[in-house]
């Protein structure tokens, strides 16, 4: 999962246009990571799985224990940080590489994932490949854009929806899958939930730093102009009419 502004946010850049300003920003988990959160604790329930644990993990600065210990409040039974030191561009190569170090790390100590879920896309980057750069240097299929999840005998059933109904993918485990936000409406934290995550242990793994970047170099970040839009008073009661009626021959209704 990834923490990134809050949807809605109005998104400033610094003056030397490389960075995002986040002096009044508020944050949150990505859409469709926290959607993915969810999957896993609805899978882990619908398996009554005391044996199975809902690990989340995400990579980013301290901050981000912010969404970790939301993602326990509502499901997350173990929470991992993997740090990423400033002054970096955390591309999708060099995430995925700390990524990918930070699982096999978590696997060595207590064993092999059945299924790793990532978010479709971030909701800020946007750039479609962390799951899958991670999946392949795993060695593990991955499907992505999925909106349904069944537990299968020796994997998993996956969904993705396309316009004339859905694709389906059998998918044997250990294996990958990205989730799309509206796979399902991600609960709220419980009182109880709430109370929990403050207590829950959170594991701190190194970033890799020395991971390459990627071929693709941040050259400079660009604001679009605001769209500003223009309220026309016609008239009051019956006076607008005859303007109403203007407006509708021009475009072509009438």
């Amino acid at each position: 999962m990834k923490r990134v502004p809050a949807v809605g946010s109005r998104i400033n850049v610094s003056g030397d246009g490389q960075q995002v300003d986040t002096a009044h920003l508020g944050f949150t988990t990505s859409p469709h990571e926290e959607c993915a959160v969810e999957a896993a604790a609805q899978i882990v329930e619908r398996i009554d799985g005391d044996d199975h644990a809902v690990v989340v993990l995400t990579l980013g600065p301290e901050e981000s224990i912010e969404q970790l210990r939301y993602a326990a409040s509502v499901g997350g039974t173990e929470l991992a940080l993997v740090a990423a030191p400033g002054g970096l561009d955390w591309d999708p190569q060099r995430t995925a590489v700390a990524i990918t170090d930070a699982v096999r790390d978590l696997e060595a100590a207590d064993g092999q994932f059945d299924l790793i879920l990532f978010g479709n896309e971030s909701a800020d980057g946007g750039n479609f490949q962390v799951g899958i750069r991670v999946a392949h240097a795993l060695g593990r299929p991955i499907v992505n854009g999925i909106k349904g999840i069944d537990v299968a005998e020796n994997g998993f059933v996956a969904r993705r929806e396309t316009d004339a109904g859905y694709e389906v993918y059998e998918l044997d485990a250990p294996c990958a899958l990205g989730v799309k936000e509206g796979i399902n409406l991600p609960r709220y934290p419980t009182m109880k939930g709430r109370l929990a995550s403050r207590k829950a242990q959170i594991q701190v793994l190194e970033g890799a730093p020395d991971a390459p970047a990627g071929g693709q170099a941040r050259v400079r970040l660009h604001r679009p102009p605001e769209r500003a839009s223009t309220t026309v008073v016609f008239g009051d009661s019956a006076t607008a009419a005859p303007a109403v009626v203007d407006l509708l021959d021009e475009l072509g209704v009438l």
